[in-house]
């Protein structure tokens, strides 16, 4: 941290991710944009520009090294996650890894055996699980109020007109819609029930390859059961549900960032509950990890590493029961 207790981040991968996030630095107190790296030095260049942010380089290489930085955010396509991420952490920098948190379960294993060796702070991106409204939810099913939870159900679809040059549609960038878009409904599906038995999917592939749509079907020996829709072939409402005993929450589209959720409980009236969040939603997540570095802890206990890790497995499962095999950019030059 500089002196004056701030946390220095540097961002690698200025995207529209990335270009997203860092306007909500202005929300964060103690937290800092000090440094942006892209393999472009022009794009570096432009994007600080644009940012007001100190400096720009033109290789990840030189970000990792910089001795004020603190936290690196990783907004690069999914197969480079790991090798940025492993490179950080070698260096003692922190990590906020953009979901879905690497390309592969064993990426993702070796990140996080990293980051726990190295006594560094890693977390992924999923920055739902911050949004005030999810916060709410959240507390309302460990207060009880729908009884015990059983289902959940939830979709997220966008209409992505193929194009084979397009990062959604390339096996090479971890395109299709598992990684992009199942990462939110299969984590919001873990958060509330748990890794499950068993998987189960039904979907189609694009001409490249990749998985343009899926069905899951999440089992557990107990009976309990999550139904999820993710697609990059047509647009789908968003909107999310968790059914309990004694109620049920519904979380208004667009689900992974929401501001609006209605409690339904059995013998009441629907009660509707608003919870904005603050800038464009992603200084929530950049609070977490900011107080996080600042107190010197490793994880975060709203997503931790083991849960990442269960998602990965998943998303892996899907994926590979649909005929597609992701994979690390281990050629990657930082």
């Amino acid at each position: 941290m500089s002196s004056t207790g701030t946390v220095r981040w540097g961002i690698v991968g200025p995207g529209r991710i990335a270009r997203n996030a860092v306007r909500d630095f202005a929300e964060v107190a103690g937290a800092e944009a000090v440094a942006v790296a892209s393999r472009s030095l022009d794009r570096a260049q432009a994007f600080a520009e644009e940012h007001r942010i100190p400096a720009a380089y033109g290789s990840y290489a030189e970000l990792v090294a910089a001795e004020d930085v603190d936290v690196i955010y990783i907004a690069t396509p999914h197969p480079q996650h790991h090798a940025v991420a492993l490179a950080a952490i070698e260096a003692g920098k922190a990590v906020l890894v953009e979901k879905t948190f690497t390309a592969t379960v064993a990426g993702a294993e070796e990140v996080i055996d990293a980051a726990r060796r190295r006594s560094v702070f890693a977390m992924e991106a999923m920055w739902t699980r911050f949004q005030p409204a999810i916060v709410a939810v959240r507390q309302l099913v460990e207060d009880g109020a729908i009884g015990e939870v059983r289902q959940v159900q939830a979709d997220l679809g966008v209409d992505q007109p193929f194009n084979p040059s397009d990062r959604l549609f390339d096996p090479d960038q971890g395109g299709g819609a598992m990684l992009d878009l199942g990462v939110y409904v299969v984590s919001f599906a873990q958060y509330f029930l748990g890794s499950p038995d068993h998987v189960h999917v039904s979907g189609s592939l694009t001409p490249t390859g990749v998985d343009a749509e899926a069905g899951l079907l999440l089992g557990y020996e107990d009976g309990r059961a999550a139904t999820l829709l993710a697609s990059i072939k047509h647009y789908t409402p968003g909107a999310a549900r968790i059914h309990g005993t004694t109620g049920w929450i519904d979380i208004q589209p667009r689900f992974h960032h929401p501001r609006t959720i209605v409690l339904s409980r059995r013998g009441r009236d629907p009660e509707t509950i608003t919870r904005p969040p603050l800038g464009g939603g992603y200084a929530h997540e950049l609070i977490e990890v900011t107080e996080a570095v600042a107190a010197g802890r490793t994880e975060s206990s709203v997503m931790p590493l083991d849960d990442t890790l269960a998602v990965q497995r998943i998303l892996n499962q899907v994926c590979e029961q649909l005929g597609v095999f992701h994979h690390e950019d281990r050629t990657l030059r930082l």
